[in-house]
């Protein structure tokens, strides 16, 4: 994010109170609503699935859809909101058979093809990712995808299974060493609210960067910029070298140097870091990367069993948008946008959020950097910010360009805020997207 992120899509209509309300309607539904009974009983039935997906309870809306397609096989709404869900849990094999009967049901329709095109993605089947894209209009990126697809993106060669890469700077965000088509080393900034590995125009060209089309991204205060669909044939980071990877391509906002203090070529963003299980070690500043051998895996699984760790259950929409459950001060259970790479602060929320966490906002502001440009903040403490169960408290909140992005209600579930660097600088924090948590370690004082 540098201070904010990406894209838009749909309207939100409003739901459910909190978590315990939906958890407590979807028990009292299923005790006293005859799951027999024909007609207007899955229309209940869908009715309080959608509920609790726009309240991001999807453990329990995947439930409740399950229940509607064993009595209603083609219901095309249950059926293509399973397919999504199982996107966010990254279960794929799920994901795809779902979106493949929703296309059957529903051919004209967009979405599904969509979706299926993003679980394709997560793959790097880009095969089958391509003509999906293309046939939505997305052609840059099915230009960019169709190029690669017999290439073996994110192809890794070592002698290794891991590597570390310390951090040139921690502070107000990562910053670490690597290399482009065998270029000379250079800077790159850490964010999970990047896309793809993005790389700047100038550099991209000195490096030989390939490009297929232009597209327009949204980033903080509803900011635009172009950005371009490329590839670049080497990476090399740490004791890894990554062959065939798909890059975006832009040009960096002005001040973004003068706020990091060192010039930078370009953002690793998730898509790339989620090809590893991959640990921000903020304490010891440095980036782990773990090849996501069955070793290594097996010592994920041991360490998400550990009662030392926190462990954050997390779903991921789209290609980065990773949430998780929080709360600010005295909120109730929100769903957070896990985005690492807002400087300066560890939190910012709507004004939705900001009333209910009952944040007092100053009168005045200052001009803050997003990925499009400038953007005007409104600094404020939080008292309380947690993440599952890791709490931290005075956090720096960063307020105002949140709104303009239209991120709270993107999705279709809400948002309620953004959980960053100030947050997460005590902790040890690894992303695992076999087991799709988060495992906060932080030592003892």
């Amino acid at each position: 994010m540098h201070f904010l992120n990406q894209h838009s899509l749909r309207k939100y209509v409003p739901g459910w109170k909190s978590k315990r309300h939906c958890r407590t309607a979807l028990i009292l539904f299923l005790l006293f609503t005859p799951l027999s009974v024909e007609g207007t009983n899955n229309e209940n039935n869908i009715t309080l699935a959608d509920s609790l997906f726009r309240e991001g309870q999807f453990t329990e809306a995947e439930t409740v859809y399950s229940e509607i397609v064993k009595k209603e096989p083609d219901n095309y709404q249950a059926v293509l909101s399973l397919g999504r869900i199982n996107l966010y849990k990254n279960s794929l094999d799920q994901s795809e058979k779902w979106l493949k009967k929703a296309m059957k049901l529903n051919s004209e329709e967009q979405e599904p093809k969509a979706l299926l095109a993003e679980a394709y993605y997560r793959r790097d089947n880009f095969g089958k990712a391509a003509p999906l894209l293309r046939a939505i209009d997305q052609i840059p990126r099915a230009d960019q995808l169709q190029y690669l697809a017999d290439r073996m993106p994110y192809k890794i060669e070592s002698s290794v299974e891991v590597t570390s890469v310390e951090f040139v700077q921690t502070d107000p965000l990562p910053i670490v060493k690597m290399r482009i088509n065998e270029s000379e080393e250079v800077h790159f900034l850490i964010d999970t609210g990047g896309w793809e590995l993005i790389i700047d125009t100038e550099f991209a060209e000195k490096v030989g960067a390939k490009k297929f089309g232009e597209q327009t991204a949204t980033y903080a205060g509803g900011k635009k910029a172009p950005i371009y669909q490329g590839v670049v044939d080497q990476v090399e980071i740490g004791d890894f070298t990554i062959k065939n990877v798909p890059v975006n391509i832009s040009k960096s906002p002005k001040g973004m140097a003068a706020m990091l203090s060192i010039p930078i070529r370009g953002v690793i963003g998730t898509v790339f870091l989620y090809h590893f299980i991959f640990t921000l070690d903020y304490p010891d500043g440095k980036l782990v990367l773990q090849r996501k051998t069955r070793e290594n895996m097996k010592k994920m699984k041991t360490q998400v069993r550990s009662k030392d760790n926190i462990v954050v259950p997390f779903w991921m929409e789209g290609d980065h948008f990773m949430v998780a459950r929080g709360t600010v001060n005295k909120s109730g259970s929100l769903l957070f946008f896990v985005d690492t790479g807002m400087a300066g602060g560890g939190f910012t929320g709507s004004d939705r959020t900001v009333k209910e966490a009952n944040i007092q906002l100053p009168e005045e502001s200052f001009e803050g950097v997003g990925g499009g440009g400038k953007v005007r903040i409104k600094p404020a403490i939080v008292d309380e910010l947690t993440l599952g169960d890791a709490k931290e408290k005075n956090v720096m909140g960063l307020f105002g360009a949140f709104n303009n992005t239209g991120l709270e209600y993107m999705f279709g579930f809400r948002i309620g805020g953004i959980i960053s660097h100030g947050f997460f600088r005590p902790y040890k924090l690894t992303f695992d997207f076999t087991t799709m948590n988060l495992i906060l370690e932080k030592e003892s004082k």
